[in-house]
């Protein structure tokens, strides 16, 4: 089965919180419009920018209702599945597939921790025939879920057994392997690359004509413009956009890194997106002054995302 493949990024989005901690499903269309304005070429939902495993089903699908309504041929929607039950993530999968996702992805759950390639597929295999006419995409962030596995052998054990495998999203810090993925039988299957802090060398090895960010979500113009000067080969200046990119990555990590101090860089640009879910540790108020001051040093908010 073969499926388009992405060319440029991905974001990924952020849950919309009311105070109280229920999702607020009401800033979707504003922060759909902001995505686009800014170059970004689809969201994958529900994943770990998304607080995904700690939602519900209902407020998980309730979601992907709602981004799904902002698709369209130039903004793709990918829909995060996994879950640590099975059967669930299989539904998951059923119901993104019913509502109109370009696709579906799923991590290995984080617990039971899976450390067999074989069982991994098995995973791959029951999830992904939720939406057998769907790409299926594996989300490789093992620093999330303990599964340190080789992803080339991952593509040698799919190949062939999950019809609508598609490809890798690849948050890890092998570049050595990411490209060896990427050169699997001719490039036969995608990879996203999904380490905003190494784009660049990534484009250098032939890499990262599509990928899934998480600082996209507020410095998405930064990234497109690494993209973009490396296809007009002025390599100096896509330096100049990817320590940039560094510049910030260096700030959130102050803050509990992207999932905490990134969502709330939000409300810093404009969009108001809550708290996080205990339990991860929301930025108090006094983080929130701190973190604009080193923001307002590397001048963020003259070439962060614009609404």
């Amino acid at each position: 089965m073969q499926f388009e493949k992405i060319v440029g990024l991905i974001d990924a989005p952020f849950t919309p919180m009311h105070a109280d901690g229920k999702v607020n499903l009401r800033p979707i269309h504003d922060y759909a419009t902001m995505l686009k304005a800014n170059g970004m070429k689809g969201v994958f939902v529900n994943g770990s920018s998304g607080e995904g495993y700690m939602l519900t089903p209902e407020e998980r699908k309730a979601i992907a209702e709602e981004w799904v309504k902002e698709a369209s041929p130039e903004f793709k929607v990918i829909v995060h599945v996994g879950s640590c039950c099975v059967t669930q993530a299989h539904e998951l999968a059923r119901h993104a597939a019913e509502i109109g996702a370009w696709g579906v992805g799923a991590m290995a759950p984080p617990f039971p921790k899976i450390s067999r390639v074989e069982n991994l597929v098995k995973y791959i295999e029951a999830v992904a025939s939720g939406a057998p006419h769907l790409p299926f995409y594996y989300y490789h962030i093992p620093v999330f879920n303990g599964a340190f596995l080789p992803m080339t052998a991952l593509l040698e054990a799919v190949d062939g057994r999950v019809e609508n495998f598609a490809g890798i999203k690849y948050t890890y810090e092998s570049l050595y392997e990411y490209n060896q993925c990427r050169l699997y039988k001719n490039s036969k299957y995608d990879m996203l690359h999904g380490q905003d802090e190494t784009i660049l060398p990534s484009l250098a090895m032939g890499g990262a004509q599509g990928g899934i960010c998480g600082t996209s979500n507020y410095n998405g113009r930064e990234l497109n413009a690494i993209v973009d000067a490396w296809k007009q080969g002025d390599l100096e200046r896509a330096r100049y956009h990817q320590n940039f990119a560094q510049d910030v990555i260096n700030v959130i990590c102050r803050y509990r890194g992207n999932i905490v101090g990134g969502k709330r860089i939000m409300k810093l640009i404009g969009l108001d997106l809550g708290p996080n879910r205990v339990p991860f540790a929301t930025v108090t108020d006094a983080e929130e002054n701190a973190m604009r001051k080193e923001l307002e040093a590397i001048n963020f908010f003259n070439r962060c995302n614009k609404f």
